[in-house]
C-alpha cells in the first residue's frame, strides 16, 4: 500500500514541475499610447504574450486596439491581432517577423465616404537587444499605401518583455 502511495505522490510532483516549467518561460509585455491636443484624443492598448523556446526563439500572440477622434473631421477606431517570432542570432541582435490583422473603422464628419475594413501587414524587424528592451526598426512588407493606417512601411519601435 505504501508503494501506491509512494508512486501517486510522485506523478503529482511531475505534473507540477511541467506546469510550472511552462510559466518560466512566458513573458509578458505591450505598449500603451496617449496622446491628446486642441480638438485632438488619441489612445491605443497593445498587450502581448511570448513563450521563449530557447535563448534564441520566441514565438507569441499579441492584439491591439487603438482609438483616434480629431473634433469636426473624423473618428477611428482599430481591433487586431498578431503572431510575433523573434530570432536572437547572438543576445544583442534581434530579428522578427509579425504577421498583423487589423480590422480598421473610419467615420469622417464631411463628404467623405466611411470605410470598414481589414488590413494585413506582414513585418520584418531588426534590433539592438538589451535584455528585457529591444529597439529597431520594421518594415511591412504587405504596405499598401491607400488602407495602411500608418504613412510609411517602416516604423520604428520598442519592445519590451518581462
Amino acid at each position: 500500500m505504501s508503494l501506491c502511495f509512494a508512486h501517486l505522490s510522485f506523478a503529482q510532483v511531475s505534473a507540477n514541475k511541467t506546469q510550472s516549467n511552462f510559466w518560466e518561460n512566458v513573458r509578458f509585455g505591450g505598449g500603451v499610447g496617449l496622446s491628446f491636443g486642441d480638438g485632438f484624443f488619441s489612445g491605443s492598448l497593445a498587450p502581448s504574450a511570448i513563450y521563449q523556446f530557447s535563448p534564441q526563439f520566441a514565438t507569441g500572440l499579441g492584439l491591439s486596439g487603438s482609438y483616434v477622434k480629431s473634433r469636426n473631421d473624423f473618428s477611428s477606431t482599430v481591433l487586431g491581432a498578431s503572431i510575433l517570432n523573434f530570432y536572437s542570432p547572438i543576445p544583442e541582435i534581434q530579428t522578427s517577423a509579425e504577421f498583423e490583422i487589423l480590422n480598421v473603422d473610419r467615420n469622417f464628419e464631411s463628404d467623405f465616404i466611411d470605410e470598414n475594413y481589414w488590413y494585413p501587414a506582414l513585418y520584418l524587424g531588426l534590433g539592438y537587444n538589451t535584455g528585457n528592451v529591444t529597439v529597431g526598426i520594421r518594415y511591412d512588407v504587405l504596405y499598401d499605401e491607400n488602407d495602411s493606417i500608418y504613412a510609411e512601411p517602416y516604423a520604428p519601435f520598442v519592445r519590451v518583455f518581462f
